[in-house]
């Protein structure tokens, strides 16, 4: 099968790469000629402001494994699976009430460093080892593998060069610690909202016209009206898909558990914020908390209109 992508596509990449590595690069440069220090790198001595902060959290926990799973899951099982994004925006507002305050009041940077004063070193360093192997083996794997095949399916380049390609630009972004990185996912967070909303809208007015009418409006009626159980936040014991989204308990259950291990104790998500002052910080988390919100607009909706399309029979079309 040959590329799915046009020149004015590729260009488009390109433009993307070049605006947001150039960027990157250019604060790296400004960084460098002043201070450099292990805590400007890391957490960015409070130069990220709260939009910077909460931008930064959700390109953290959006990445390939997320577009193509949550769709896949909104394909299969509908809107439900848009609990874990909600759940997801209050556990923030815990974090940013409850949790980090005490860590910035305290002046813990990392979480090893909490549970060595919480616990005992030997806590913070088997932590430290066990969150090392998962961001290696499960995190970055999975990101750059995921990703890869994204890109090779609508660019026809190989998934070889496709996963080295992810991997030298996360590196170039990166380069010049948390600063770099917090801005820089201000644009790559803009893009992602906004090319989500349209893909929306498009999937939305590709339904419509499939029953003879325009508009994202209308193609959302027809979602509700052709694929009524896929719009079922709750399933009980009789739904295929209980097994995976247990009814009430998955809003009242042990995914608080999971929630607040996430959002507020992993490093990789709380040192955003942690190099904040307490009233950035927690206006960072909130405002991460609203784009959550608007997640399963962007990956569930389109996941549904999937199923209507392939339902009607669009997808076997030569």
């Amino acid at each position: 099968m040959g590329s799915a992508l046009q020149s004015l596509d590729y260009a488009v990449f390109l433009l993307y790469f070049f605006i947001v590595s150039g960027y990157g690069y250019w604060i790296y440069l400004k960084k460098k000629s002043g201070e450099n220090t292990a805590s400007g790198f890391f957490l960015a001595e409070g130069a990220l402001t709260w939009w910077a902060i909460g931008a930064s959290l959700i390109a953290s926990n959006i990445s390939a494994e997320q577009f193509i799973g949550m769709s896949g899951s909104g394909f299969a099982m509908g809107l439900a699976i848009a609990s874990y994004e909600w759940m997801a925006a209050a556990t923030l507002i815990v974090v940013a009430v409850f949790f980090m305050p005490g860590y910035i009041k305290n002046k813990i940077f990392t979480m090893p460093q909490f549970l060595e004063k919480r616990y005992s070193p030997l806590v913070a360093t088997m932590m430290a080892v066990f969150w090392l192997l998962v961001y290696v083996f499960v995190n970055l794997t999975s990101i750059i593998y995921l990703g890869a095949i994204a890109v090779s399916t609508i660019s026809g380049f190989s998934f070889t060069a496709c996963a080295i390609f992810l991997a030298a630009f996360a590196i170039l972004i990166t380069l010049g610690g948390m600063k770099v990185i917090g801005y820089t996912d201000v644009i790559q967070v803009f893009i992602l909202v906004l090319g989500g909303l349209f893909t929306t809208y498009l999937a939305l007015d590709l339904v419509a016209q499939q029953f003879g009418t325009q508009g994202a409006v209308a193609g959302l009626g027809f979602l509700r009206e052709q694929a009524p159980s896929h719009f079922h936040m709750i399933f009980d014991e009789s739904n295929k898909y209980y097994k995976d989204l247990p009814g009430l308990t998955v809003l009242f259950g042990a995914m608080w558990i999971a929630n607040l291990n996430y959002w507020g104790c992993n490093q990789y998500i709380t040192q955003r914020a942690l190099g904040a002052n307490i009233e950035t910080a927690r206006s960072g988390l909130l405002f991460a908390a609203f784009l959550k919100l608007l997640m399963p607009i962007i990956v569930v909706l389109p996941g549904i209109a999937a199923y209507v399309l392939h339902k009607k029979g669009c997808f076997n079309k030569k």
